[in-house]
């Protein structure tokens, strides 16, 4: 499976974006997806996942209520759907996926990765 993240930019506190990530490879119907997350300074960290075995969806608590994560299979994308953003949320978004049924919040679990798009939100 190889990634393609898109949709990064700037906004301002509150505003909304949409991230994309576009997959191509046969499996991924199959892959786990998820989204993370790296500000300057600090460690990659979980954001959002979904399982392909029943589509449940987790959170990282920074971001429940705010985001949404979703998938097309058919066209192959899937997506973060960010609301109500804060100058926190400011970070590179990193898409992954894993050929395996469970979701994870460790990155390292992932093997699968895209390029990264940056999000800035301004105060």
């Amino acid at each position: 499976v190889q990634l393609q993240a898109s949709g990064g930019g700037l906004v301002q506190a509150g505003g909304s974006l949409s991230l994309s990530c576009a997959a191509s490879g046969r499996t991924f119907s199959h892959s786990t997806v998820a989204w993370f997350r790296q500000s300057p300074g600090k460690e990659r960290e979980f954001v959002a996942s979904m399982r392909y075995i029943d589509r449940t969806i987790t959170y990282s608590d920074s971001v429940k209520g705010r985001f949404t994560i979703s998938r097309d299979d058919a066209r192959r994308i899937f997506y973060l759907q960010m609301n109500s953003l804060k100058p926190e949320d400011t970070a590179v978004y990193y898409c992954a996926a894993r050929t395996n049924p469970y979701a994870s919040a460790r990155s390292n679990d992932y093997r699968y990765w895209g390029q990264g798009t940056l999000v800035t939100v301004s105060s």
